[in-house]
Parts: C-alpha cells; structure tokens; sequence
C-alpha cells in the first residue's frame, strides 16, 4: 500500500474503517435480500439466527460512526480556537442535513420527485454537530455529564408518546420518537433517527477525544478504554438482564434457547436504547484499546476506508442501488421497480418476487468492497496531499 502521510490517529481511523465496511452488508441486505422489502430480520417469528446475526453485527455501525464523530470534532479542535472549531462544526452539521435531505434522499431511492425523505444516520450526525457546536464552550467536566445523562436518561422518556402532525408532535418525533408523517399527499418523511440519545452519544465521544491528546500517556489511555470498555459491556448485561429499564421492548422467554437468546440480544436502534449503545459503544472501546499499536495490510485495507467516511457512504450507497438496478436489467425484470417513490411503497411493487439468497448478499457485499477500495484509496491520498483545499474538511 503507497503510504501517505497523516498525523491521524490510526486506530480511530481502522475502526471507523471496518464499520463503514460492515455497514455496506446491511445496506445489500436491503437491497438484495428476498424479503428485505417487506420482513423484518429480528422479527423472531421469520427470521433465523444467520440472519439476525447479519443485522445484529451491523448495530455497530451508526452508533460507532456517531461517537467517533464527536472524538474527531474534538481532535480538530485541539488545534483550533473554540470560535474555528464552533464554526466548522455549526456549519458542517448544517452541510450533513443539507446532503441527508437532497443527496442521500435521491441515491437512496432514485426519485427525483423526492416522495420519500428519510431523516436517517448522516442527519442525526448534521444535527448532533450543530448542538455540539453550541455545547463546546462547556467546561468538560459537566459536558461529559450531560452526554452521561441524554444516553442513560433517555429511556425514560418512552412513555411519552405523540401521533398527527401538530408542530408539538413534530418536534417531538425529532426528538425522540420514530415515526413517519405525510407532508402533502406526495410526499412523506420519516424520522427515522431522533436526536436526543445521538447528541448524548457524540458529546461522549467528543469527551473521549480527551484520552488521545499528544501529551496523554498511551498507557493510561489504554487503562481507560479498557474499563470503559468492559464496563459498559458487564452494564448491558446486567441491565438487560434485570429486564426493567434501558430499552423499549423487553426481552421474553421463548419457546427455544435460541431464540431465547436472540431475544435478548434484540435491542432497540429507533431511537437507540441504553441497552444497545452498552453493547456496541462497549467492544468498541475494547477494539480500540486492543487495535492501539496494530498496524499490517489488514488494518492499512481498514484505514482507506476510515479516512474517506462521507467520500465512502455515499459512493456505496450509490454503487449497492445501481448494481441493484443493473440487476433487475440482467435478469430481464423491470428496472423500473428499483425506483423506489410512495407509489412503491404503498403498492408494495418489491413485496414479491424479488431478492437473493443471504449466500448471494455476502458474496454481492464483498464485490462492492473491492470495488470501492481503489476509488476510496485514491480519494484518500489526494485529501493527504492537498490539506490546504478547506473544502475537503466538509467531504
């Protein structure tokens, strides 16, 4: 691999890497998959523990995405003034709203009447930033407290429910409750990402940022993120197991240990429980604590991709619905079927006769990661050696 040269911390970056690679399976799964359209892969009644499990490893990504983004804004900030670092992240988060909404909406889906307008990951990282930007000039000690609070505290609030589209619901949906809502009779936005644990979680990696200034003692960093790590992971199961607070739905005993099992493991993403940030926020400080002097071709093929995460997301998202598209060509259905507008959705076009074997979504996943590399290396080096372009800080 050509080096280039970066003062990046490279374990963050090989993190970041390989949950951006593991998100693009998820995002075959729903594109390739027979069923994706119309099942849903931890409903325990239809889906199997290969299954799961695909889904289930992909819960890492978003909320990992989501902390290391707050660890970057802080480690940007250590070489700027706090006004800089305010205004790079107020007008980012503004940029990620921006592309969520217009771009994101359009590869997604490939309707141009935008019929659809999903509120997901890259709005929920715009909107955690702008507030970040706002919350910079807290002293740390009370920031890590209220990031402490919005990720434990917030599942107090599932009671709290709403329906209609009064201004009070909406709001509340942004915040809080995942729901759906027609704009006009074209079109219908889903909310698909509320805000409130997200923010907490990017205050919390931003907090995290702290163990990895120059002057920090390596061996003391690894000690945190050890206990940080193990941690929150003997936290889930302690509070997953007393089966009262921490997440929306409680786990059952089911009618096999398996899915016993699966049951208990079935946290909730929308929006995302205590239990479920425990147990993904958990193994990633292990991983990084573990991955700290690593450095070979499996963790320089990771970084590529680390480096280049809005570059990569939208690229893949792009690359998985186009071979989709080509795929309904080559086999002689209608293209047009992967022209996903409310009428798709309402007459449920993709609900039958469509989708691939899981065998076949690994083997897809791992054609669009090859093919993804050398674009994302390239880009990669060309953000290294031309750091005095500001533009490519917003890509």
């Amino acid at each position: 691999m050509t080096q280039v040269k970066s003062t990046r911390i490279e374990s963050i970056d090989i993190l970041r890497g390989i949950v951006m690679v593991i998100m693009a399976l998820d995002h075959v799964r729903d594109y390739f998959h027979y069923g994706s359209f119309f099942t849903n892969p931890t409903n325990l009644e239809t889906t199997t523990p290969f299954l799961f499990f695909t889904r289930f490893i992909t819960h890492y990504c978003a909320p990992i995405f989501v902390f290391l983004a707050g660890t970057s804004a802080f480690l940007y900030g250590s070489k700027k003034t706090k006004p800089q670092l305010f205004k790079f992240l107020f007008t980012r988060g503004f940029w990620l709203i921006f592309l969520e909404i217009f771009l994101n909406n359009l590869i997604w889906w490939f309707d141009l009447t935008y019929g659809f307008i999903g509120l997901q990951v890259i709005w929920a990282i715009g909107f955690s930033m702008v507030i970040l930007s706002l919350l910079i000039y807290i002293p740390k000690k009370i920031l890590l407290v209220i990031g402490l609070i919005l990720v434990a505290g917030h599942n107090l609030l599932d009671g709290i429910t709403m329906q209609g589209t009064s201004i009070k619901s909406i709001i509340w949906y942004l915040l809080h409750q995942s729901n759906f809502i027609p704009i006009n009779s074209n079109t219908m936005v889903a909310f698909a990402y509320p805000v409130i644990p997200w923010i907490g979680l990017m205050v919390l990696g931003y907090c995290l940022g702290s163990l990895y200034k120059k002057e920090f003692d390596i061996t003391i960093r690894k000690k945190w993120l050890l206990v940080l790590g193990f941690g929150a992971i003997v936290s889930f199961f302690i509070i997953r197991g007393i089966n009262i607070y921490g997440d929306l739905v409680p786990w059952v005993v089911q009618d096999t240990n398996t899915k016993t099992v699966l049951s208990f493991f079935n946290v909730t993403k929308y929006p995302p429980s205590l239990s479920y940030l425990l147990i993904t926020i958990g193994p990633a400080l292990l991983f990084l604590y573990a991955i700290e002097t690593v450095k070979n071709q499996i963790t320089n093929f990771f970084l590529v991709f680390g480096r280049v995460p809005l570059f990569y997301y939208f690229l893949h998202v792009l690359v998985i619905h186009t071979a989709a598209v080509l795929g309904l060509v080559i086999t002689g259905d209608d293209w047009r079927r992967m022209i996903l507008n409310n009428d798709a959705w309402r007459t449920g076009n993709l609900a039958t006769n469509y989708g691939y074997s899981l065998f076949a979504v690994y083997l897809i996943w791992a054609g669009v990661i090859l093919l993804l590399y050398p674009l994302s290396k390239k880009y990669m080096a060309y953000k290294a050696n031309n750091k005095d372009l500001w533009w490519l800080s917003y890509l």
